[in-house]
Protein backbone atom coordinates (compact mmCIF):
# COMPACT_ATOMS: atom_id res chain seq x y z
CA UNK A 1 0.00 0.00 0.00
CA UNK A 2 1.59 3.53 -1.25
CA UNK A 3 2.01 6.14 1.79
CA UNK A 4 1.18 9.26 0.57
CA UNK A 5 0.09 12.59 1.62
CA UNK A 6 -3.43 13.54 0.74
CA UNK A 7 -3.71 16.77 2.30
CA UNK A 8 -1.07 17.82 -0.25
CA UNK A 9 -3.02 15.86 -2.81
CA UNK A 10 -5.98 16.97 -2.07
CA UNK A 11 -4.24 21.00 -1.82
CA UNK A 12 -3.00 20.79 -5.29
CA UNK A 13 -6.30 20.30 -6.46
CA UNK A 14 -7.84 23.11 -4.80
CA UNK A 15 -9.92 20.91 -3.10
CA UNK A 16 -9.23 21.47 0.84
CA UNK A 17 -12.59 22.82 2.45
CA UNK A 18 -14.85 20.80 0.35
CA UNK A 19 -16.95 18.68 2.04
CA UNK A 20 -15.53 15.40 1.52
CA UNK A 21 -11.77 17.07 1.83
CA UNK A 22 -11.82 17.33 5.90
CA UNK A 23 -12.74 13.33 5.82
CA UNK A 24 -10.25 12.57 3.54
CA UNK A 25 -7.63 13.99 5.58
CA UNK A 26 -8.44 12.15 8.65
CA UNK A 27 -8.69 8.59 7.03
CA UNK A 28 -5.33 6.51 5.93
CA UNK A 29 -2.32 7.69 3.98
CA UNK A 30 -2.49 4.48 2.44
CA UNK A 31 -3.82 3.68 -0.63
CA UNK A 32 -7.12 1.56 -0.22
CA UNK A 33 -8.66 4.21 3.12
CA UNK A 34 -8.97 6.91 0.75
CA UNK A 35 -7.73 8.98 -2.04
CA UNK A 36 -4.46 6.97 -3.40
CA UNK A 37 -1.37 9.29 -4.70
CA UNK A 38 -1.68 8.32 -7.91
CA UNK A 39 -4.58 8.77 -10.26
CA UNK A 40 -7.39 6.78 -10.63
CA UNK A 41 -7.35 3.36 -12.10
CA UNK A 42 -7.83 4.07 -15.99
CA UNK A 43 -9.15 1.02 -16.83
CA UNK A 44 -9.80 -2.94 -15.75
CA UNK A 45 -6.97 -4.70 -14.07
CA UNK A 46 -5.33 -7.69 -16.60
CA UNK A 47 -6.95 -10.02 -14.40
CA UNK A 48 -10.43 -8.94 -14.86
CA UNK A 49 -12.68 -10.87 -17.05
CA UNK A 50 -15.85 -9.18 -16.82
CA UNK A 51 -17.66 -5.93 -17.65
CA UNK A 52 -20.34 -4.20 -15.46
CA UNK A 53 -21.85 -0.86 -15.45
CA UNK A 54 -21.54 0.70 -12.12
CA UNK A 55 -23.55 4.02 -10.30
CA UNK A 56 -22.03 5.45 -7.08
CA UNK A 57 -24.67 7.34 -4.21
CA UNK A 58 -23.51 8.61 -0.95
CA UNK A 59 -20.17 10.49 -0.80
CA UNK A 60 -19.89 10.85 3.04
CA UNK A 61 -16.67 8.87 3.21
CA UNK A 62 -13.91 9.09 1.47
CA UNK A 63 -13.71 5.01 1.42
CA UNK A 64 -15.88 5.90 -1.53
CA UNK A 65 -12.66 6.45 -3.77
CA UNK A 66 -11.19 2.40 -2.86
CA UNK A 67 -14.72 1.35 -3.32
CA UNK A 68 -14.69 3.20 -6.79
CA UNK A 69 -11.03 2.40 -7.40
CA UNK A 70 -11.79 -1.33 -7.27
CA UNK A 71 -14.68 -1.45 -8.91
CA UNK A 72 -12.69 0.09 -12.02
CA UNK A 73 -9.75 -2.17 -11.77
CA UNK A 74 -12.52 -5.26 -11.75
CA UNK A 75 -13.84 -4.03 -14.59
CA UNK A 76 -16.29 -1.63 -13.91
CA UNK A 77 -17.48 1.28 -15.57
CA UNK A 78 -18.56 4.34 -13.48
CA UNK A 79 -21.72 5.87 -15.44
CA UNK A 80 -23.35 8.32 -12.73
CA UNK A 81 -23.01 9.30 -9.48
CA UNK A 82 -25.58 11.39 -6.99
CA UNK A 83 -24.78 13.08 -4.00
CA UNK A 84 -26.80 14.81 -0.86
CA UNK A 85 -23.94 17.49 -0.75
CA UNK A 86 -23.19 18.89 -3.87
CA UNK A 87 -19.57 19.87 -2.43
CA UNK A 88 -18.90 16.42 -2.50
CA UNK A 89 -18.93 15.78 -6.08
CA UNK A 90 -15.86 18.76 -6.66
CA UNK A 91 -13.33 16.42 -5.42
CA UNK A 92 -15.00 12.59 -6.75
CA UNK A 93 -15.32 14.15 -10.24
CA UNK A 94 -11.97 16.03 -10.18
CA UNK A 95 -10.45 12.02 -9.43
CA UNK A 96 -13.04 10.20 -12.02
CA UNK A 97 -13.83 12.73 -14.29
CA UNK A 98 -17.00 14.19 -15.98
CA UNK A 99 -18.93 11.24 -14.26
CA UNK A 100 -22.41 11.98 -14.99
CA UNK A 101 -24.61 13.62 -11.65
CA UNK A 102 -27.63 12.11 -10.99
CA UNK A 103 -30.60 14.67 -10.44
CA UNK A 104 -31.92 11.64 -7.61
CA UNK A 105 -31.36 8.20 -6.33
CA UNK A 106 -34.44 7.05 -8.37
CA UNK A 107 -32.86 8.02 -11.78
CA UNK A 108 -29.94 5.59 -10.88
CA UNK A 109 -32.29 3.16 -9.51
CA UNK A 110 -34.63 3.29 -12.62
CA UNK A 111 -31.63 3.18 -14.92
CA UNK A 112 -31.85 -0.82 -15.75
CA UNK A 113 -27.94 -0.52 -17.46
CA UNK A 114 -26.84 -0.20 -14.16
CA UNK A 115 -26.05 -2.99 -12.44
CA UNK A 116 -24.02 -2.43 -9.34
CA UNK A 117 -25.03 0.85 -6.71
CA UNK A 118 -21.81 1.56 -4.43
CA UNK A 119 -22.18 3.71 -1.65
CA UNK A 120 -19.82 5.36 1.54
CA UNK A 121 -23.02 7.97 2.04
CA UNK A 122 -23.76 8.74 6.58
CA UNK A 123 -23.84 4.68 8.13
CA UNK A 124 -27.34 4.19 9.33
CA UNK A 125 -28.27 5.15 5.90
CA UNK A 126 -26.33 2.56 3.73
CA UNK A 127 -28.60 -0.67 4.53
CA UNK A 128 -32.22 1.53 3.76
CA UNK A 129 -30.21 2.24 0.43
CA UNK A 130 -29.00 -1.23 0.35
CA UNK A 131 -32.92 -2.77 0.82
CA UNK A 132 -34.21 -0.16 -2.11
CA UNK A 133 -30.86 -1.05 -4.60
CA UNK A 134 -31.72 -4.63 -4.53
CA UNK A 135 -35.53 -4.09 -4.79
CA UNK A 136 -34.61 -2.32 -8.16
CA UNK A 137 -33.10 -5.09 -9.30
CA UNK A 138 -29.33 -4.84 -8.52
CA UNK A 139 -26.33 -5.59 -6.32
CA UNK A 140 -24.86 -3.64 -3.75
CA UNK A 141 -21.62 -2.62 -2.24
CA UNK A 142 -21.37 -0.86 0.93
CA UNK A 143 -18.29 0.78 2.58
CA UNK A 144 -18.49 -0.72 6.65
CA UNK A 145 -20.08 -0.31 8.62
CA UNK A 146 -22.95 -1.82 5.65
CA UNK A 147 -25.31 -2.00 9.07
CA UNK A 148 -25.97 -0.78 11.94
CA UNK A 149 -28.54 -2.24 14.07
CA UNK A 150 -30.09 -5.93 14.43
CA UNK A 151 -33.33 -4.68 12.75
CA UNK A 152 -32.03 -3.25 9.63
CA UNK A 153 -29.92 -6.67 9.51
CA UNK A 154 -33.14 -8.90 9.17
CA UNK A 155 -34.40 -6.49 7.16
CA UNK A 156 -30.96 -6.91 4.95
CA UNK A 157 -31.51 -10.99 4.95
CA UNK A 158 -34.65 -10.83 4.11
CA UNK A 159 -34.30 -8.73 0.89
CA UNK A 160 -31.36 -11.03 -0.32
CA UNK A 161 -33.74 -13.94 0.16
CA UNK A 162 -36.90 -12.41 -1.97
CA UNK A 163 -34.67 -10.87 -4.17
CA UNK A 164 -31.47 -12.68 -4.96
CA UNK A 165 -29.48 -9.82 -4.54
CA UNK A 166 -25.77 -9.45 -3.33
CA UNK A 167 -25.15 -7.41 0.17
CA UNK A 168 -21.77 -6.66 -0.48
CA UNK A 169 -19.28 -5.44 2.59
CA UNK A 170 -16.48 -3.32 1.76
CA UNK A 171 -13.91 -4.75 4.74
CA UNK A 172 -11.06 -2.77 3.41
CA UNK A 173 -8.40 -3.63 5.77
CA UNK A 174 -8.41 -6.86 4.61
CA UNK A 175 -9.52 -6.98 1.02
CA UNK A 176 -7.86 -3.90 0.17
CA UNK A 177 -4.80 -4.46 2.36
CA UNK A 178 -1.79 -6.37 0.50
CA UNK A 179 -0.07 -7.37 3.73
CA UNK A 180 -3.94 -9.05 4.55
CA UNK A 181 -4.13 -10.34 1.65
CA UNK A 182 -1.07 -12.21 1.74
CA UNK A 183 -1.58 -13.72 5.34
CA UNK A 184 -4.69 -15.24 3.70
CA UNK A 185 -2.88 -17.08 1.42
CA UNK A 186 -0.37 -18.35 3.89
CA UNK A 187 -2.90 -19.16 6.12
CA UNK A 188 -5.03 -20.73 4.05
CA UNK A 189 -2.02 -22.86 2.43
CA UNK A 190 -1.29 -24.23 5.95
CA UNK A 191 1.60 -22.19 6.51
CA UNK A 192 1.07 -22.14 10.37
CA UNK A 193 -1.60 -25.16 10.99
CA UNK A 194 -4.36 -24.71 12.33
CA UNK A 195 -5.72 -21.49 13.59
CA UNK A 196 -6.58 -21.09 17.19
CA UNK A 197 -6.69 -17.37 17.49
CA UNK A 198 -6.85 -13.86 15.86
CA UNK A 199 -6.15 -10.88 17.53
CA UNK A 200 -6.58 -7.50 16.17
CA UNK A 201 -5.70 -4.23 17.58
CA UNK A 202 -6.63 -1.35 15.45
CA UNK A 203 -6.52 2.22 16.68
CA UNK A 204 -7.39 5.33 14.49
CA UNK A 205 -6.50 8.77 14.36
CA UNK A 206 -9.82 10.99 15.26
CA UNK A 207 -8.38 14.35 13.47
CA UNK A 208 -10.85 15.91 15.49
CA UNK A 209 -11.27 19.64 13.35
CA UNK A 210 -12.13 18.12 10.28
CA UNK A 211 -15.13 15.56 11.02
CA UNK A 212 -18.76 16.00 9.82
CA UNK A 213 -21.50 16.36 12.95
CA UNK A 214 -22.96 13.21 11.95
CA UNK A 215 -19.36 11.39 13.15
CA UNK A 216 -20.17 12.42 17.01
CA UNK A 217 -23.30 10.44 17.57
CA UNK A 218 -23.55 6.98 17.54
CA UNK A 219 -27.05 6.81 16.36
CA UNK A 220 -25.15 7.59 12.97
CA UNK A 221 -22.60 5.33 12.79
CA UNK A 222 -23.63 2.03 15.37
CA UNK A 223 -20.93 2.44 17.60
CA UNK A 224 -17.27 1.89 18.00
CA UNK A 225 -17.44 -1.61 17.84
CA UNK A 226 -19.88 -1.78 15.39
CA UNK A 227 -18.02 0.67 12.92
CA UNK A 228 -14.34 0.21 13.16
CA UNK A 229 -14.69 -3.53 14.54
CA UNK A 230 -16.27 -4.54 11.26
CA UNK A 231 -13.04 -4.48 9.85
CA UNK A 232 -11.92 -6.88 12.76
CA UNK A 233 -14.46 -9.29 12.83
CA UNK A 234 -14.41 -10.18 9.41
CA UNK A 235 -10.31 -10.86 9.49
CA UNK A 236 -11.32 -13.07 12.71
CA UNK A 237 -14.17 -14.87 10.23
CA UNK A 238 -11.85 -15.05 7.47
CA UNK A 239 -8.66 -16.20 8.84
CA UNK A 240 -10.05 -18.66 11.38
CA UNK A 241 -12.58 -20.01 8.63
CA UNK A 242 -15.52 -19.97 11.46
CA UNK A 243 -18.90 -19.87 9.76
CA UNK A 244 -20.61 -19.76 13.21
CA UNK A 245 -19.48 -17.30 15.95
CA UNK A 246 -20.40 -15.96 19.19
CA UNK A 247 -19.70 -12.57 20.90
CA UNK A 248 -18.06 -13.67 24.61
CA UNK A 249 -18.19 -10.23 26.39
CA UNK A 250 -17.64 -6.53 25.03
CA UNK A 251 -17.35 -3.02 26.05
CA UNK A 252 -16.68 0.28 24.86
CA UNK A 253 -16.44 3.88 26.70
CA UNK A 254 -15.39 7.42 26.38
CA UNK A 255 -12.51 8.32 28.16
CA UNK A 256 -10.61 10.79 25.76
CA UNK A 257 -13.77 12.84 24.28
CA UNK A 258 -15.84 13.69 27.16
CA UNK A 259 -17.20 17.08 25.26
CA UNK A 260 -19.03 14.77 23.13
CA UNK A 261 -21.09 12.51 25.21
CA UNK A 262 -22.45 10.30 21.87
CA UNK A 263 -18.99 9.40 20.82
CA UNK A 264 -17.31 6.04 22.11
CA UNK A 265 -13.35 6.25 21.61
CA UNK A 266 -12.26 2.78 22.83
CA UNK A 267 -13.76 -0.51 22.34
CA UNK A 268 -13.46 -4.11 22.51
CA UNK A 269 -14.82 -7.38 22.42
CA UNK A 270 -13.62 -11.16 22.73
CA UNK A 271 -15.28 -13.52 19.93
CA UNK A 272 -15.70 -17.31 19.79
CA UNK A 273 -16.64 -19.45 16.61
CA UNK A 274 -16.33 -22.96 14.78
CA UNK A 275 -12.47 -22.15 13.65
CA UNK A 276 -10.98 -20.53 16.37
CA UNK A 277 -11.25 -17.74 18.81
CA UNK A 278 -10.35 -14.29 18.70
CA UNK A 279 -10.01 -10.57 20.54
CA UNK A 280 -10.59 -6.97 18.81
CA UNK A 281 -9.53 -3.54 20.26
CA UNK A 282 -10.37 -0.10 18.77
CA UNK A 283 -9.92 3.05 19.48
CA UNK A 284 -9.17 6.64 18.37
CA UNK A 285 -6.58 7.28 19.99
CA UNK A 286 -3.50 7.22 17.53
CA UNK A 287 -0.99 9.68 18.67
CA UNK A 288 0.00 13.11 16.31
CA UNK A 289 3.34 11.78 16.11
CA UNK A 290 2.56 8.51 13.90
CA UNK A 291 3.12 9.14 9.90
CA UNK A 292 -0.27 7.17 9.24
CA UNK A 293 -4.15 7.09 10.54
CA UNK A 294 -3.63 4.19 12.98
CA UNK A 295 -0.79 1.27 13.86
CA UNK A 296 -3.06 -1.35 12.54
CA UNK A 297 -1.70 -5.27 13.63
CA UNK A 298 -3.18 -8.37 13.37
CA UNK A 299 -1.76 -11.15 15.30
CA UNK A 300 -2.85 -14.89 13.69
CA UNK A 301 -1.66 -17.71 16.04
CA UNK A 302 -1.49 -21.10 14.54
CA UNK A 303 -0.76 -24.97 16.17
CA UNK A 304 2.55 -25.07 14.20
CA UNK A 305 3.76 -21.10 13.79
CA UNK A 306 2.25 -17.57 13.68
CA UNK A 307 2.10 -14.22 11.51
CA UNK A 308 1.99 -11.03 12.44
CA UNK A 309 0.66 -7.73 9.98
CA UNK A 310 1.92 -4.79 10.76
CA UNK A 311 -0.19 -2.54 7.72
CA UNK A 312 0.39 0.83 7.78
CA UNK A 313 3.29 1.52 9.86
CA UNK A 314 6.78 -0.16 11.05
CA UNK A 315 7.57 1.73 14.13
CA UNK A 316 11.17 2.90 13.64
CA UNK A 317 11.95 -0.24 11.45
CA UNK A 318 11.14 -0.14 7.32
CA UNK A 319 9.28 2.37 5.38
CA UNK A 320 5.85 2.10 4.09
CA UNK A 321 3.13 -0.40 4.80
CA UNK A 322 2.10 -4.00 4.48
CA UNK A 323 5.00 -5.60 6.70
CA UNK A 324 4.22 -9.33 7.25
CA UNK A 325 6.27 -11.53 9.95
CA UNK A 326 6.01 -15.15 10.27
CA UNK A 327 7.44 -17.89 12.27
CA UNK A 328 6.84 -21.14 11.60
CA UNK A 329 8.90 -24.45 11.61
CA UNK A 330 11.14 -24.02 8.84
CA UNK A 331 12.32 -20.52 11.00
CA UNK A 332 11.23 -16.51 11.09
CA UNK A 333 11.55 -14.33 7.43
CA UNK A 334 10.03 -10.97 7.03
CA UNK A 335 7.92 -10.54 3.49
CA UNK A 336 7.48 -7.62 2.20
CA UNK A 337 4.19 -7.60 0.57
CA UNK A 338 3.67 -4.25 -1.22
CA UNK A 339 3.41 -5.68 -4.10
CA UNK A 340 0.84 -8.54 -3.72
CA UNK A 341 -2.22 -7.58 -6.09
CA UNK A 342 -5.70 -6.93 -4.53
CA UNK A 343 -7.94 -9.59 -6.17
CA UNK A 344 -10.98 -8.36 -4.85
CA UNK A 345 -12.21 -5.85 -7.50
CA UNK A 346 -11.96 -8.64 -10.67
CA UNK A 347 -12.93 -11.00 -7.70
CA UNK A 348 -16.37 -8.94 -7.23
CA UNK A 349 -17.38 -7.99 -10.63
CA UNK A 350 -16.78 -11.52 -12.11
CA UNK A 351 -19.24 -12.32 -8.75
CA UNK A 352 -21.93 -10.04 -10.08
CA UNK A 353 -22.00 -11.51 -13.63
CA UNK A 354 -21.82 -14.84 -13.07
CA UNK A 355 -23.77 -15.08 -9.74
CA UNK A 356 -20.82 -16.44 -7.51
CA UNK A 357 -19.14 -15.50 -4.17
CA UNK A 358 -15.35 -15.90 -4.53
CA UNK A 359 -14.52 -12.18 -3.73
CA UNK A 360 -16.59 -12.05 -0.56
CA UNK A 361 -19.37 -14.96 1.29
CA UNK A 362 -22.57 -13.49 1.86
CA UNK A 363 -23.22 -15.27 4.34
CA UNK A 364 -19.79 -14.12 6.13
CA UNK A 365 -20.19 -10.91 5.43
CA UNK A 366 -23.46 -10.24 7.17
CA UNK A 367 -22.02 -12.34 10.06
CA UNK A 368 -19.77 -10.13 10.58
CA UNK A 369 -21.97 -7.22 10.89
CA UNK A 370 -24.19 -9.67 12.96
CA UNK A 371 -21.10 -10.32 15.81
CA UNK A 372 -20.82 -6.72 15.62
CA UNK A 373 -23.70 -5.78 16.00
CA UNK A 374 -24.41 -7.77 19.27
CA UNK A 375 -21.47 -7.18 20.75
CA UNK A 376 -22.31 -3.03 20.82
CA UNK A 377 -25.61 -4.35 21.83
CA UNK A 378 -24.77 -6.02 24.82
CA UNK A 379 -21.31 -4.22 25.44
CA UNK A 380 -20.77 -2.69 29.19
CA UNK A 381 -20.13 0.88 29.01
CA UNK A 382 -17.90 2.07 31.32
CA UNK A 383 -19.29 5.26 32.76
CA UNK A 384 -17.74 8.58 32.30
CA UNK A 385 -14.31 7.78 31.69
CA UNK A 386 -13.75 5.48 34.11
CA UNK A 387 -11.34 2.15 34.35
CA UNK A 388 -12.48 -1.09 34.71
CA UNK A 389 -13.09 -1.69 38.40
CA UNK A 390 -9.91 -3.82 40.14
CA UNK A 391 -10.88 -7.11 40.42
CA UNK A 392 -8.78 -10.34 42.85
CA UNK A 393 -6.77 -9.84 45.42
Amino acid sequence: MDMIDRRLLLASAGLIGAGLAGTARAQSTAQGNGVSANAAPTGPDPSAKDRIRFAVIGLDHSHIYAITDALIRGGGTLVAVHAGDPKQLVPFRARYGDVKVARSEAEILEDKSVQVVASASIPNLRAPLGVRVMRAGKDFLSDKPGITSLAQLAEVRRTIAETKRKFAIMYSERLEVRAAVKAGELVHAGAIGRVVQTINIAPHRVSAPSRPEWFWDVANYGGILTDIGSHQADQFLFYTGSTEAQVVASQVGNFATPNRPKFQDFGDMMLTGSGGTGYVRVDWYTPDGLPTWGDGRVFILGTEGYIELRKYVDIQGRPGGNHLFIADRKGIRYIDCSKVPLPFGPQFVTDVVEHTEVAQSQSQALLAAELVLTAQDKARTLEGGQRPPFQGG
